[in-house]
């Protein structure tokens, strides 16, 4: 990572003391010893899990729960339960809350959302139980939403064409035009088909996969039960109907082959399909990227669908406005530590799933130590962070965890002999709990990252070729869009991918760069912008083995930069300053695996009833009270708040009857 600028640059919050730091100043030191739930990772996924609970409040009497970071799914939850009279303890292990919907101040004046820079997929049920509105969320809505410009080098002294698309389909049709009147007539077909499409999918976000488990290995009652989870599939079906082959066919093909059925143009083509690879480590040609164009166009905005966003004050503004929801009814917040204050840092970061000698959990080990019992865990952190760092690892590491839960007289003959000693009565086997087979295929996971995201600081926006800036510099309608480049062709898409495959980054990175000061002016001093670079591919390693160091970052991101000179003359000269996050750097910082947004790709074979892995899609885990809450479970990545919603309903479900 680098962070550079014509001045002192200091990362810090950008909203220092907003309402959930309040709070959580008046709680630091209140940790009790013990709660009803443990919630580990601060992001948004963990939030919607502890409140979205299907029970009666008062069965859950006096409960309590407690959530740590990691993730980027918590606040939400602990906002649901906390409404429900639940007392809640909120942890995070950075000094910012909001995981990877975050706003930090990088560069003294300029506001970025650091890693998440969109909104749109935010399940809707979500912002009226939360009142996130009466929370201070703000959103801006882009109309137009997508910029395209082209290079045509033998345009002479022509402005260079450009592919503009909002939400009025007369005027994309005009746009869509200049490079084919038969794309411009299949457009609102290809748009309807997809939106039905969307339609289909929708049920499946808000349920949890089949329960091929229980259909196979449960009782005759847990097999009735379990009947419930074909509903949703049933309806999709219902939805598609007779088109259903043709459905299929866009979720497994290549997306280039679904778009040649559709359209002859290129630029339009080449468009549509970056949302097909944004994020993922795929080509346009990878059969499956299909579905990952449609996980980026089945979500929607004040009733708007497909529509996407900017959150006035970063993304880390709508963290903030869960957290209000969650402290207004008493939830607790605790951070690393409070911007500007003396207080030592505390480690509270979860070091350890505490699992007792019948395979169930029993809370947490933070990093320092301290222990805070919990009847059940929910984990917002990756799959791999989750069982291959936070439970126990071997027998030896659950023989330790289960010393603490032997009683007395058992203690000392356990210590006297092997793991297999007849001191355990031979009712115990680590490889009962958490089998070989189930740690090797989470070791397993794709979680490939193609993205470098580089946040910049500039003093006047870009002026493309194709759409020459305002003489006085205000913000025209293309700088509210996500502004494609070297994007003009599905094969340039192909080729940066096929870079990185070979170890190097894209000679020609795939671009989206967004403006979101353009809209949200309080994020830049006057006349100033935030800009915001999701660029591809950069493989994880480098060829021959190399690590990413300073000057790998600086250089790649100077390769970035003259793209965009090309695009927009005088680029370079505007940066104020730049903000560098390599894919170990999204690792580091986010705990993002790999760097990926989505915890592990999106891919078929990690989709549904497979992810994270073929039973174990129903957010319950191998150990009785674990739970897998963030974007490695179902349905994934994106600020979406599915997963963490659905885990609420399974673990809240299993707590009653505890």
């Amino acid at each position: 990572m680098a962070a550079s600028g014509r001045g002192l640059c200091k990362a810090v919050a950008a909203s220092p003391f907003p309402a959930w730091r309040r709070a959580h100043t008046e709680a630091r030191g209140g940790l009790k010893p013990e709660y009803d739930a443990v919630v580990i990772g601060a992001g948004h996924n963990g939030l919607v899990a502890v409140s979205t609970s299907p029970l009666d409040p008062t069965s859950l009497a006096p409960g309590r729960v407690a959530l740590s970071s990691l993730g980027r799914s918590v606040k939400k939850q602990a906002a649901y339960l906390q409404r429900l009279g639940v007392n809640t303890a909120i942890f995070e292990r950075r000094h910012v809350i909001g995981g990877a919907a975050v706003t930090e101040e990088i560069i003294p004046g300029f506001k970025f959302s650091r890693a998440s820079y969109l909104l749109s997929l935010l399940r809707p049920q979500i912002y009226t139980d939360l009142e996130l509105k009466k929370h201070g969320l703000r959103l801006h809505l882009r109309n137009p939403y997508s910029f395209t410009p082209m290079l045509e080098e033998g345009a002479g002294s022509k402005v260079p064409r450009c592919l503009l698309l909002g939400t009025d389909m007369a005027e994309n049709k005009k746009q869509i035009a200049q490079f084919s009147q038969k794309d411009a007539q299949a457009f609102p077909k290809y748009e309807e088909f997809m939106h039905r499409l969307a339609l289909a999918i929708d049920p499946l976000l808000d349920a949890a996969p089949v329960d091929i488990a229980a259909f196979q290995h449960g009782s005759l009652l847990q097999r009735m039960r379990s009947l419930s989870t074909l509903k949703p599939l049933l309806k999709a079906g219902r939805i598609l109907g007779a088109q259903l082959p043709r459905y299929y066919e866009v979720l497994t093909a290549p997306i280039t082959k679904v778009l040649d059925q559709w359209f002859e143009s290129e630029p339009l083509k080449a468009t549509l399909a970056t949302d097909a690879v944004i994020g993922a480590m795929t080509s346009p040609h990878t059969p499956g990227s299909g579905y990952v164009l449609l996980h980026h166009v089945m979500g929607g905005l004040e009733g708007m669908q497909g529509a996407w966003g900017y959150v006035q004050g970063g993304m880390g503004a709508l963290s903030d406005a869960i957290a209000s929801s969650a402290t207004t009814h008493g939830a607790s917040i605790f951070t690393e530590k409070v911007n500007g204050s003396s207080t030592p840092p505390q480690l509270l970061t979860v070091a350890k799933v505490q699992v007792n000698s019948e395979g169930c959990v029993q809370g947490v080990v933070l990093e320092d130590g301290t222990e805070v019992r919990s009847k059940m865990v929910l984990s917002n952190t990756s799959p791999q962070i989750t069982f291959l760092k936070l439970t126990p690892q071997d027998e030896e590491d659950f023989r330790r965890e289960r010393l603490r839960d032997l009683p007395e007289r058992r203690k000392k003959a356990a210590s006297l002999g092997p793991w297999t000693s007849e001191a355990f009565h031979g009712d115990f086997s680590f490889q009962e709990w958490l089998p070989e087979e189930f740690l090797e295929r989470i070791s397993q996971l794709d979680t490939r990252s193609p993205v470098t995201k580089i946040n910049v600081a500039v003093d006047r926006l870009p002026s493309f070729l194709a759409a020459p800036s305002a003489p006085r510099g205000q913000p025209l309608p293309h700088h509210q869009c996500s502004i494609h480049l070297n994007c003009e062709d599905t094969l340039l898409l192909h080729q940066a991918f096929e870079d990185a495959m070979d170890g190097l980054p894209s000679h020609r990175p795939v671009i989206e760069l967004c403006i979101p000061s353009s809209l949200d002016p309080t994020l830049a001093p006057p006349g100033c912008h935030v800009v915001s670079l999701f660029t591809q591919y950069t493989p994880y390693t480098l060829a021959g083995g190399k690590a990413w160091d300073e000057q790998e970052r600086d250089a790649y991101a100077d390769r970035v930069f003259d793209c965009i000179e090309v695009y927009a003359p005088g680029f370079k000269d505007s940066v104020v300053g730049r903000d560098i996050l390599t894919p170990p750097d999204l690792e580091r910082i986010f705990g993002l695996p790999g760097g990926n947004i989505f915890h592990c790709a999106m891919s078929l074979d990690q989709l549904y009833f497979a992810r994270p892995v073929p039973l174990h899609s129903g957010y319950r885990c191998p150990f009785q009270g674990l739970y897998l809450c963030g974007s490695g479970a179902h349905p994934g990545g994106g600020v979406m708040g599915a997963a963490g919603r659905n885990a609420a309903h399974v673990a809240f479900r299993d707590l009653k009857s505890m």
